[in-house]
């Protein structure tokens, strides 16, 4: 193995908007239910949070991502998630 670090570009978790904190947004005039949300640990240390979610009018339509509004109770669900992640990467333990 080589003594150089590897570049990590980021590191992903992906997380389920608990029924309560979920909403609904329009991209080209179709309603989408935002019901999860994927946050990146960027190489800088900043998180960055994209929701996601599919058409709401039913069928099998995109799954296509959306801004995360400026909600207190989503960055508290964006803060939870990651440390989260944290401890279960932790815990994680290598390969094998």
């Amino acid at each position: 193995m080589s003594s150089d670090v590897p570049e990590v570009s980021a590191l992903a978790i992906n997380v389920t908007i608990p029924e309560g904190l979920r909403w609904t947004d329009v991209r080209r005039g179709e309603e989408f239910l935002l019901t999860t949300l994927n946050v990146r640990l960027l190489p800088d240390g900043r998180l960055a949070a994209k929701a996601y979610g599919r058409p709401t009018g039913g069928g099998r339509g995109t799954y296509v991502s959306f801004p995360l509004p400026d909600r207190p109770e989503l960055a508290a669900l964006v803060d939870q998630a990651a440390s989260r992640a944290s401890v279960l990467w932790a815990a994680h333990g290598g390969l094998g």
